[in-house]
């Protein structure tokens, strides 16, 4: 069996079920290997860009700032971002780092470079790394509108356009309800499996000093975001068991957070998670720095 050359240079065995197909040049297979320098790039931008967004989030929180209730946290964070010296520019950055990205998302989703293969759980996580893709697509979007691309980013009533529009018309519907209760859970559930079995290790390329402090980062920030999606869990499946709630729009971020401000002890809880979530924006900057961006295998 043949050997791949991954990002740090070392070989590794060739993955199963790929076929090196010979380049019009005869040079090697035809892989992203030929084209695909610019993606690593793009993808480690947009791991920054993410990082940013829930850095602001993070902070928000702590220093008591919060974020619009009903709303959007991360469009609450970008707005934040627009109102800062330099804001147009910054927004440009993050711009270019969400469609780096949403590209990343999609290499990993359709090429499978993490080599999730396709059984029932492997096609799961592809189908999240799509939905991953959409949603700060979505984001990506609506930055763009704060630039004036896309019209008025007000007009759009948060919604995120013709697609989000279209999901919220199914949300009140208690099955579907039901439906995203349970994917919320798999994902809280897949966060915390991450965190404890420390499985993000698998993509890093970091020595073992920088591991050293990587380590309790990661873990406290993935199981941060996996709390979250706990409360997503949680608020869907009430949902559900009411029918909907008269609610049309699916809960989000600052839903979550609305949930465990009215908890007691609430402002200590929701000073916990914003730290929490200050730790998961560290990921994504580490993840910026130090991840396998394993594109030769695509």
């Amino acid at each position: 069996m043949g050997r791949a050359v991954l990002a740090d240079g070392r070989s590794s065995p060739a993955r199963r079920g790929r076929t090196n197909i010979p380049s019009a040049r005869g040079g090697g297979p035809v892989t992203l290997r030929q084209h695909g320098h610019w993606i690593e790039y793009l993808a480690r931008f947009g791991y920054g860009a993410r990082g940013v967004v829930y850095l602001v989030i993070g902070v928000l929180i702590v220093i008591g700032a919060g974020v619009g209730e009903g709303g959007s946290a991360t469009r609450d964070a970008v707005r934040t971002l627009r109102e800062q010296p330099f804001g147009t520019f910054i927004l440009w950055l993050l711009v270019i780092g969400l469609a780096g990205y949403v590209a990343w998302r999609l290499v990993q989703a359709i090429f499978d470079t993490d080599d999730h293969g396709t059984s029932i759980k492997g096609l799961g996580v592809r189908a999240g790394l799509l939905a991953s893709a959409v949603t700060y697509g979505a984001l990506g979007q609506y930055t763009l509108s704060l630039l004036g691309v896309f019209g008025n980013a007000g007009s759009s009533g948060g919604s995120g356009g013709g697609a989000a529009r279209w999901l919220e018309s199914f949300v009140a519907d208690r099955w579907v309800a039901l439906i995203l209760c349970l994917v919320f859970l798999a994902v809280a559930i897949a966060h915390f499996v991450k965190a404890i079995k420390r499985k993000y290790a698998d993509h890093f390329q970091a020595s073992e000093e920088a591991m050293a402090w990587i380590h309790p980062i990661s873990i406290t920030g993935l199981c941060a975001r996996g709390g979250v999606f706990v409360i997503l869990a949680l608020l869907t499946f009430y949902r559900f068991l009411t029918a909907g709630g008269g609610a049309d729009d699916p809960p989000g971020l600052s839903d979550a957070l609305a949930f465990i401000a009215g908890l007691p002890a609430g402002p200590l809880l929701l000073t916990a998670m914003g730290l929490g979530l200050i730790a998961f924006a560290l990921y994504s900057l580490i993840e910026a720095r130090w991840r396998r961006i394993n594109w030769q295998d695509a």
